[in-house]
């Protein structure tokens, strides 16, 4: 089924759905919310804003109800079309724009003449709009078929499908589509199309071509179900959308259908697998292509993800993907962000031939960031990010945290930074807390080992230099070439006494870094007199850095 909303933003305001059968939406408060989203950068909003837009400050629980009533009656209205075009999350309502066409006339009329909402934050918003309506034309000009840009690759989760009509192994089928979705839909580097998407489409096609063609996803998974003896087995299909090339396969055995706990841990280590094909899919397509080749959705996760990767050469790149990204969608917050982040690691890796011209970049990029969207809680946490380790300003990184965390409470970046806050300022317990919640909350990023590193920082403020030697080691394992990780090793192995593998982790740091002194620590390093740094001197002093 092809998808498609009309919407015509000035003069009478008109939003018309063409599946199967053409259906015009006509309430006038159904009408604003689709608005709303159609002008936010790549149509997102979160649920707060459209509440107090929409609905005023009632209340939230009222608010709350309010828009959770309207998204029931778009459903109802819709169908399955619905979950076509709305993603939902308990925090953001997001309107797909591959299925979004813009027509009418920006010369009929003012921006949503006929939209007879009373609300003043609507009322406001609306004429904001009209004040300069150029901010919004060019949504006419950029919505022609094959011209949608689209920053994160797509992927659906197809229940597994079974052989006979056994309703166990139908039901554990869709369960297992249901767990993976959430669990990849958890990454901010993957667009995730809703398990009941993912359910209507089965129930009509497993054809790999109708399945892209509909959902316009690049990846998707599919298998089947079979009984063997008391066990159940699963093979899982993870296939490229557009070839139709399963690269991988993998199989899960299920023997308990009372205790799915293992089934469950087995099917987020496939939901890693996934995440992290995708990505070195991307990374490995941009590679081998012209930087203008090279398609929107692999840019974004090539960018994040060689900035996270060993080599000098790898972070060095990643400006440059990360820089077209910005170049092609300029109204995308997360994009500026991503950038202001590399121009922080930039100086705090000792890259920067110019500390102050990439300080004041990165500060840049997230001002940027946060102009598009103010609620970016990626944006806030990178903001807050930089104003820790380039402005050592703790208090105002602690505010961009918070403030992040209260849009996004799933924003698993804000939880991890906070934590490395809380540690520079020796509240060890609340460190290691975040830290674990934001494990929790992000188990497939590309770059675990950097939640491993400040996992050990969190764990030697809290006195635990046992766990935090094993993160220091774990994380090495992944990247040998993060320098905070050396130092936290070398810090957890002084304070547990083992003085010999002090030593030898220290001529470790020194061999990848034969000019690093105490003197660059205590210059450079935002904590370098507080109690974790002063710790880390004595450390390093006491093993043979000078």
């Amino acid at each position: 089924m092809s998808v498609i909303l009309e919407i015509s933003l000035f003069g009478t305001c008109v939003v018309r759905l063409k599946a199967a059968e053409t259906l015009e939406i006509r309430g006038a408060k159904h009408r604003a919310l689709i608005a709303i989203l159609a002008t936010a950068p790549m149509g997102r909003r979160t649920r707060t804003f459209l509440q107090n837009t929409l609905w005023g400050y009632s209340g939230y629980d009222s608010g709350h109800q309010n828009l959770r009533r309207a998204l029931a009656d778009l459903r109802k209205l819709m169908g399955d079309a619905f979950d076509v075009l709305f993603h939902t999350t308990n925090t953001d309502v997001e309107l797909d724009f591959e299925h979004v066409r813009f027509v009418g006339d920006i010369n009929a009329g003012p921006f949503l003449e006929d939209l007879n909402v009373a609300e003043k934050e609507y009322l406001n918003w609306v004429e904001t709009i009209r004040d300069n309506p150029s901010q919004i034309e060019a949504l006419y000009r950029t919505t022609l078929p094959g011209t949608f840009r689209r920053p994160r690759p797509c992927i659906t989760m197809l229940p597994l499908k079974q052989l006979g009509d056994d309703p166990v192994l139908a039901a554990l089928g869709d369960w297992i589509g249901e767990q993976a979705c959430r669990v990849l839909s958890r990454s901010r580097f993957l667009n995730v199309i809703s398990h009941l998407s993912g359910r209507a489409m089965a129930q009509k096609t497993t054809l790999v071509t109708e399945v892209r063609q509909t959902l316009s996803v690049d990846y998707l998974t599919t298998g089947f179900l079979r009984r063997s003896g008391t066990e159940i087995i699963c093979d899982i299909d993870f296939i490229e959308a557009d070839s139709g090339q399963i690269i991988w396969n993998r199989t899960l055995h299920i023997s308990d259908l009372v205790q799915l706990d293992d089934a469950a841990a087995e099917i987020e280590h496939i939901a890693r697998s996934i995440a992290k094909s995708i990505a070195d899919s991307a990374i490995n397509s941009s590679r081998s292509s012209p930087m203008k080749e090279i398609a929107d959705q692999n840019l974004l996760i090539s960018g994040v993800g060689l900035m996270h990767r060993v080599t000098m050469r790898d972070f060095l790149k990643s400006r440059d993907y990360l820089r077209e990204a910005t170049a092609r969608l300029p109204n995308f917050a997360e994009t500026h962000a991503w950038l202001g982040k590399w121009y922080v690691l930039n100086v705090m890796k000792g890259y920067s031939m110019d500390q102050k011209r990439d300080t004041q970049l990165a500060i840049d990029c997230t001002a940027r960031a946060l102009d598009i969207d103010p609620e970016s809680s990626l944006s806030l946490t990178i903001d807050g990010f930089a104003s820790n380790n380039l402005a050592h300003d703790f208090d105002l990184a602690g505010k961009r945290f918070d403030a992040a965390l209260e849009v996004n409470p799933n924003e698993s970046l804000a939880w991890l930074l906070r934590g490395s806050l809380k540690a520079f300022m020796d509240d060890g317990e609340t460190a290691v807390s975040s830290n674990m919640q934001a494990r929790k909350l992000s188990p497939i990023d590309p770059f675990s080992y950097y939640y491993d590193s400040l996992a050990s920082t969190a764990y030697i403020a809290a006195d635990d230099f046992e766990n935090a030697l094993a993160f220091a080691e774990r994380s090495l394992t992944a990247n040998d070439r993060h320098l905070s990780t050396h130092r936290a090793k070398i810090t957890a192995l002084h304070f547990l006494d083992r003085h010999e593998e002090a030593c030898a982790a220290a001529q470790d740091l020194l061999a990848i870094w034969p000019s690093y002194n105490l003197q660059h620590y205590e210059r450079s390093h935002p904590v370098s007199k507080e109690k974790l740094g002063r710790r880390a001197i004595s450390a390093m002093a006491a093993s043979g850095i000078r």
